[in-house]
């Protein structure tokens, strides 16, 4: 496969592509504040009782722990979208999109009633960055 030459390489992303990575980015931070907030006494009680080892049990504390964390990634995709919109890299925004789809797919099929709707339009975003919308 030969590479693009430099000349076909857009040199700037469009605005959907910049306005969809920055909201996977407010996703990620917001599903670590929410979960801060929702289960900030689980959490709390964890660290008093020495944090390391103490998310095993019980359920809610495993449940605060994952949460939270999950936001981490969701961060990181997001950032790495923002960095892919800001060098016109339309193939990387399509890639996350597809990744972040799929778990969006999975989510509200798991949890109706739940927030993932949100990261199901952003994901089709992406994917529509991706295309060079």
């Amino acid at each position: 496969m030969t590479p693009p030459s430099p000349a076909s390489i857009p040199l700037t992303s469009s605005l959907l592509a910049v306005v969809s990575s920055w909201a996977l980015v407010t996703l990620g931070v917001a599903h670590i504040a929410f979960g801060i907030v929702k289960y900030r006494a689980t959490l709390r009680d964890a660290v008093v009782a020495g944090f390391v080892g103490r998310f095993a049990e019980p359920e809610p504390r495993r449940t605060a722990f994952w949460f939270v964390l999950f936001g981490l990634p969701l961060l990181l995709a997001g950032h790495v979208a923002v960095r892919a919109a800001g060098r016109a890299d339309n193939e990387l925004l399509g890639l996350i999109g597809g990744y972040v789809f799929a778990t969006s797919l999975i989510g509200v099929a798991a949890f109706p009633r739940s927030p993932f709707p949100a990261s199901l339009i952003v994901s089709v975003l992406l994917i529509l960055a991706g295309r060079g919308f």
